[in-house]
C-alpha cells in the first residue's frame, strides 16, 4: 500500500478503486493517512469515493455477466440457494447498494445486484450515496480525534 500512497490522490483513487472489488485492500486506511500526511480533505474525499464508486460498480458488471450455470457449476451454489438469495435482493433491490460500503460483504453484495439485475441507475446512485458517506465519516472521525491537523 505504501507505493499507493506515494501517488498522492492518484494513489489514493487508485486503492479505493481495488478496494471496491474482490481485492482485499483498505481505502479508509489509504485516505486516513492522505489526511495524515497533509492531504485536502475536500480533494481527497471526493477522489476516494469516485474510486470506490467505480470499483464497486466494475463489480457490479461482472455479477451482470455471470450466469445461473457457472455459479452452480464452478462455485457449486446449488440452483435453490440462488433463488433464496434472489427473493432477498427482490426484496430490498438496489438499496442494497447502500451498504456496499461494507468489509468484505460490500464486494459480494455489489456482484450480488449486478447478478440479479437489479436497476442500474438506482444501484449506482445508491453505491455512489454510501460510499461517499462512508469518506465523510472517515475523515470527520479523524479531524475529531486529531482537531489540529
Amino acid at each position: 500500500m505504501e507505493w499507493l500512497m506515494n501517488l498522492g490522490y492518484t494513489g489514493l483513487f487508485v486503492g479505493a478503486f481495488l478496494a471496491a472489488t474482490v481485492i482485499p485492500f483498505s481505502s479508509d486506511v489509504m485516505l486516513v493517512g492522505l489526511l495524515a500526511a497533509g492531504g485536502n480533505p475536500f480533494i481527497a474525499i471526493p477522489v476516494a469515493t469516485a474510486g470506490n464508486w467505480l470499483g464497486g460498480l466494475t463489480s457490479y458488471w461482472l455479477g451482470w455477466l455471470g450466469r445461473w450455470e457457472w455459479i452452480e457449476r464452478w462455485l457449486k451454489v446449488k440452483q435453490e440457494t440462488l433463488e433464496r438469495q434472489k427473493s432477498r435482493v427482490d426484496r430490498w433491490g438496489s438499496w442494497l447498494a447502500l451498504m456496499t460500503w461494507l468489509p468484505l460483504v460490500g464486494d459480494v453484495m455489489a456482484v450480488a445486484l449486478g447478478f440479479y439485475k437489479t436497476d442500474f441507475k438506482r444501484t449506482a446512485l445508491f453505491m455512489l450515496i454510501g460510499k461517499g458517506a462512508r469518506f465523510v465519516a472517515w475523515a470527520a472521525l479523524y479531524y475529531w480525534i486529531w482537531p489540529d491537523q
